[in-house]
């Protein structure tokens, strides 16, 4: 009676192990970087509906004191998973880093895809999954907003410990003063990619980590797991050197050169390529992802991977978080997604004229005033229907 006791009493806690990473499938990290809350704790009010200490209780050292409304604010944050409460505790200057790390992410997927029938839009809602079916489809979509927004802290984590604005990094002198055979040498401060990979991953990885311990053969955390390095990997791979001359006149007799990461702008445009070349991989779980079709080899670290094909995103279905193409602008004499026939999925469109008046012809006039003409330009609006 005792050993069946015992064993019902363990299932049961699997069973809310199960029941509680279930209820967070919604939640994500990246409602960071949609998020207006405050990532400081006032000092007279208590962080969110927790039970916990009010921040007025904080330690008076100032050190002391962030730290400590660090820890409320990790824990109250929604969609953090305990590991990733974790890191956010241990490392509390990274949480506003993050946050810009998500906006960034979260950003660039909506320039990449301003012009196309899925615009990366975002919702904020209850239960803070940000990008709604797309963070759970398995399509390529997926794929370019895992490895989008873990990119973005990457980026956001290297740069703010070159800057000197997290106490737990600082830039790479690791080279600093080594000789090259070229003849120059290593010098400056390079961007500290290694400490933002690693970070990432304790971080960004932590919530499908966590779900593929309760069930390791969901192939969803593999390919999200994937997807998240291969945006690391774009940071990295397009660190550039930098470099610069010292001697009389120029001459350039010694040459320093570091590494800095590339902007933003040139990661995003390097995964939009990535998934436009994203490699479907099949619904089995492996332990290492490999091609659907064609030769069954590995896929390599920087590629994105996808489990399913994307639906058109023409139509309005709310079952499937698809908000449709109907009411989008389009225009007609382009070539590219954006086009009315392409984007308003053969619906049609409709034209509307948009009359606007302006300035123009200004002259002047002594003394002392300027004086214009009304300039009155027409411009056609199409919609989509």
């Amino acid at each position: 009676m005792w050993r069946r006791d015992c064993c019902l009493c363990n299932w049961l806690i699997h069973l809310f192990s199960i029941l509680f990473v279930a209820s967070t499938v919604h939640a994500s990290w990246m409602y960071l970087g949609i998020s207006t809350k405050s990532l400081t704790v006032p000092a007279d009010q208590p962080v969110g509906d927790v039970n916990m200490q009010l921040a007025g209780d904080a330690p008076e050292n100032p050190e002391e004191a962030f730290r400590y409304s660090a820890g409320l604010v990790c824990s109250s944050l929604p969609g953090l998973v305990a590991q990733q409460i974790d890191v956010c505790q241990n490392y509390p200057d990274t949480i506003q880093a993050v946050s810009d790390g998500a906006r960034r992410g979260i950003r660039e997927c909506q320039f990449q895809f301003r012009h196309e029938r899925w615009n990366c839009s975002t919702k904020e809602d209850d239960d803070y999954s940000v990008f709604g079916h797309e963070l759970s489809r398995g399509s390529k979509e997926t794929a370019f907003i895992y490895a989008v927004t873990s990119a973005g802290v990457v980026h956001a984590i290297t740069q703010s410990c070159s800057s000197g604005a997290l106490n737990e990094c600082s830039c790479d002198l690791s080279k600093q003063g080594r000789t090259t055979p070229e003849g120059w040498k290593w010098g400056g401060c390079s961007d500290n990619m290694k400490f933002g990979i690693q970070f990432s991953r304790k971080f960004v990885d932590a919530p499908d980590k966590t779900k593929l311990e309760y069930a390791p053969k969901n192939v969803q955390n593999l390919m999200n797991l994937h997807n998240n390095e291969a945006g690391r990997q774009a940071v990295a791979h397009l660190m550039r050197m930098q470099c610069r001359c010292h001697g009389v006149s120029g001459s350039c007799e010694l040459k320093t050169c570091w590494k800095n990461i590339p902007s933003f702008t040139q990661v995003g445009d390097y995964l939009k390529k990535k998934y436009q070349k994203s490699t479907q991989v099949p619904l089995k779980s492996q332990k290492r992802l490999r091609r659907k079709s064609g030769r069954k080899f590995p896929v390599s670290k920087g590629e994105l991977v996808h489990l399913r094909k994307s639906p058109d995103y023409c139509e309005l279905d709310l079952d499937k978080g698809i908000t449709g193409t109907t009411g989008r602008v389009c225009n007609k004499t382009s070539d590219g997604p954006d086009r009315c026939n392409v984007l308003c999925c053969g619906r049609g469109f409709n034209t509307k004229v948009v009359k606007k008046v302006e300035r123009c012809q200004c002259k002047f006039i002594w003394c002392c005033y300027v004086k214009c003409k009304p300039c009155i330009t027409r411009t056609d609006i199409h919609t989509c229907k």
